[in-house]
């Protein structure tokens, strides 16, 4: 299959290229791309090292398969021009998650949306997929009425300067220097901060807002309620939730455990009397 990934130096790039080759992805042909800063570096895959191109600049015929994780601007402009070049894009940003035409898909739970696509499918959310995949089997048990929802998430949702920004703060903080914030609204070492994007007239952090719409979008009939409130905290990666949800019908905790360890993706880690759990 021959197949680009655009954003490829960015820290979801990088990511991109470690899992294609962790599952041994059919890969032909590759081309990586990012911005023109970024253009004549070189990146490793599978041995080889392969040249990163201008995205801007790049003739997206003959691509099959289109990863895109450069940014919802760089999305709007360029990922349509791929899907009329025959592509099928895989988008992780926000730029089409919303559009009543673009499908929004999690694997494990909604597949067959995908196959309805006209070129473009929107990945979720993180905070929406780490959510949907711990309480998807127990809503199709159960039925779930409503979840408040609580996120830790890590700096690794901002990017790679943003966990560079963490790094330095740390090593600042041990120094006794000042800690200096650019990517976050105050110095994030040593600190949580309860707001992931910008604030709507509401109140409400854009971050809820997709955590709340876009389960909405995926579980179409079958949503429910959902309230949350995300935070940012000072660790390099990974992101936590913690969910309290309400069932339309009984389900006691071994038949969850049960449902949960026999969903794909999902791995049960849960026994407290050894300070088990997940971290």
């Amino acid at each position: 299959m021959k197949v680009a990934v655009a954003g490829a130096t960015g820290a979801v790039g990088i990511e991109f290229l470690r899992i294609l080759e962790e599952r041994k992805f059919p890969v032909d042909a590759l081309r990586l791309l990012a911005s023109s800063r970024s253009a004549g570096k070189k990146l490793a895959f599978r041995g080889e090292e392969f040249p990163v191109e201008d995205l801007s600049a790049f003739d997206p015929r003959g691509t099959e398969l289109a990863l895109f994780s450069a940014g919802s601007a760089a999305a709007k402009e360029h990922a349509p021009r791929f899907a009329r070049a025959g592509a099928v894009v895989v988008d992780n940003s926000s730029a089409f998650r919303m559009d009543p035409e673009v499908p929004l898909v999690v694997p494990e739970i909604n597949p067959e949306d995908a196959r309805r696509h006209q070129g473009i499918v929107a990945n979720p959310n993180c905070t929406t997929i780490l959510f949907l995949m711990a309480v998807f089997p127990l809503h199709r048990e159960a039925g779930i009425r409503r979840a408040i929802v609580s996120t830790y998430q890590a700096v690794s949702g901002k990017g790679a300067r943003a966990m560079e920004e963490l790094d330095l703060q740390i090593r600042a903080a041990i120094e006794g220097k000042p800690l200096v914030s650019s990517v976050f609204p105050h110095p994030i070492a040593g600190n949580v901060i309860p707001q992931v994007d910008s604030f709507d007239e509401e109140g409400t952090s854009i971050e809820e807002r997709k955590l709340s719409r876009e389960t909405a979008k995926i579980l179409g009939a079958n949503a429910f309620a959902v309230a949350g409130t995300c935070v940012r905290v000072p660790v390099p990666r990974a992101h936590s939730e913690s969910v309290a949800l309400e069932f339309e019908r009984e389900i006691d905790p071994e038949r969850a455990r049960r449902l949960l360890s026999s969903f794909p993706g999902v791995r049960v880690v849960d026994d407290p009397s050894r300070s088990v759990y997940p971290m």
